[in-house]
């Protein structure tokens, strides 16, 4: 068998903030779409979930504890993954909000960008002719004059309130070479301490583009300023990018995050019908490539998490 450190980990970033109800029929809204994507994500091999909430009514991206207590409760009497609760909601949320259910529920793990940046899509809105909502148009347009706000400060209390008072450990999300430096301020700070994984994220308009040689820079940056013993590096590629950059990301040692938060695509021109089925091509293509796919507790071990019976919510 196989070292537990060997193991890939499969990250199932459900369903996100940046993709709206008229980009795919398979997007999941509602907490029923959200919680029934999540646990077949984790019946197929997925690790640890990654969980955004959405307005039932209309799809719209929302940080209400109420939704998240609609879906993730049910997640957890179903499956035994590794729970992982968005700090970054979206563009237009407050800091406030953004941390009011983590805050409630104290998971295993919690996403954290690694810096402000511009993000944006906006391109898209080009390419859509018929929308489903109102809001979905000058949600994706307006994002072209809208930034995501992380600063030092920002930072800097998430792994307070979140890390050190609850016990959270981080899914440090990096967009670009200036976030591993920033995340290596907070580990010579003391505020970060390994192991801990390092999500390195591609084709974001405002971040990293999608160049197989991004990806090298991005893993031989981190090899140099954490040691490859201190942190578990990740992929996750954007749209098209995903299988091809996770594929190349894994062979060089990392782990992997699929879900249609990041894609709503299984193939060339083929929209992926559930987060499952992107899990499931990811799992095939790491037999192929003979590596074994993490359990839960393998995940746990790798990142030496406190455990869901530590989970207060």
């Amino acid at each position: 068998m196989a070292k537990t450190s060997s193991k890939v980990i499969v990250t199932c970033a459900v369903t996100g903030s940046v993709h709206t109800p008229s980009m795919s029929d398979y997007l999941p809204l509602t907490p029923d779409d959200i919680v029934t994507n999540a646990i077949d994500a984790a019946h197929a091999g997925a690790a640890i979930l990654h969980l955004h909430a959405r307005d039932p009514k209309d799809g719209r991206p929302t940080a209400e504890p109420a939704i998240f207590d609609q879906i993730v409760p049910r997640i957890r009497e179903q499956t035994d993954a590794v729970i992982n609760i968005t700090t970054g909601g979206s563009t237009r949320m407050t800091l406030e909000e953004r941390l009011a259910y983590p805050l409630q529920l104290q998971p295993e793990m919690c996403s954290l960008n690694m810096g402000s940046m511009n993000f944006s899509i906006h391109p898209a809105a080009r390419r859509i002719k018929n929308w489903k909502y109102e809001w979905e148009k000058p949600y994706i347009e307006g994002m072209e004059d809208l930034i995501f706000r992380n600063t030092f400060k920002d930072i800097k209390h998430i792994l307070k309130v979140l890390g050190e008072d609850c016990g959270t450990r981080f899914e440090f999300e990096c967009y670009d070479l200036g976030h591993l430096y920033n995340l290596a301020h907070f580990v010579d700070e003391g505020l970060v301490k390994p192991p801990f994984l390092v999500q390195t994220i591609f084709g974001i308009l405002g971040g990293m583009g999608p160049d197989p040689e991004n990806l090298s820079i991005m893993r031989t940056t981190a090899d140099r300023l954490f040691g490859r013993e201190n942190y578990r590096f990740s992929v996750l590629g954007a749209g098209r990018h995903q299988m091809p950059l996770l594929t190349m990301g894994a062979i060089m040692g990392g782990n992997v995050r699929v879900g249609l938060e990041d894609s709503v695509y299984l193939g060339r021109g083929e929209m992926a019908k559930s987060c499952a089925e992107q899990v499931q091509k990811i799992g095939r293509i790491l037999d192929e490539l003979s590596f074994d796919i993490a359990t839960p507790d393998d995940a746990r071990k790798m990142l030496k998490l406190k455990g869901s019976a530590a989970v207060v919510g």
